[in-house]
């Protein structure tokens, strides 16, 4: 995939908003053992790159700064009606950085109220010296949305199979 068709996938409204308002990702990368591993982590979306922030001890870190590559999902929805879904594979780059990244401030204000934040930052702040600022670039997009008819090939295929009727084998 291109790199203007991952900007026009990402740019699209439905996207946009997942990436903006979503609360979690899913992060999938392989583990220091070589096992896949899939989480839930909170993320912030600076409109280039996602940004997950931990401690510098999580064994992510490690396994990220050896195996870079990684696939997410970001998908909010529990009807046919309602799922909508993105995918995303890219390449991660870890940081250490002194104090708490701005990112994962921001990223909270997605799940927690001002007062919520207020109480949250500066405990946040005293607990960690350092963190590791996890830049996940974007190499491949896909935006799925259910309700709207956007599916993935095979599935638009098969309803487009089953609205045509059965097929019928002539001999």
């Amino acid at each position: 995939m291109n790199t203007r068709t991952v900007t026009e996938e990402l740019q699209h409204p439905t996207a946009k908003e997942l990436l903006e308002q979503a609360k979690l990702t899913r992060l999938a990368y392989n583990g220091s053992d070589g096992l896949p591993r899939v989480i839930p982590i909170g993320f912030f979306w600076n409109g280039a790159e996602i940004v997950i922030c931990t401690a510098t001890t999580a064994p992510k870190v490690r396994a990220l700064s050896h195996r870079p590559d990684v696939a997410l999902t970001i998908d909010v929805g529990d009807t046919p009606a309602t799922a909508r879904s993105l995918l995303i594979r890219g390449l991660a780059s870890v940081q250490i950085v002194d104090g708490v990244p701005d990112e994962y401030i921001a990223g909270a204000r997605k799940v927690m109220d001002e007062d919520a934040v207020a109480e949250f930052e500066p405990a946040v702040r005293g607990m960690y010296p350092q963190m590791a600022r996890i830049s996940i670039t974007p190499r491949w997009a896909r935006l799925y949305d259910f309700g709207a008819g956007r599916l993935p090939t095979f599935l638009a295929t098969l309803a487009a199979n089953a609205q045509s009727g059965p097929s019928s084998d002539a001999d």
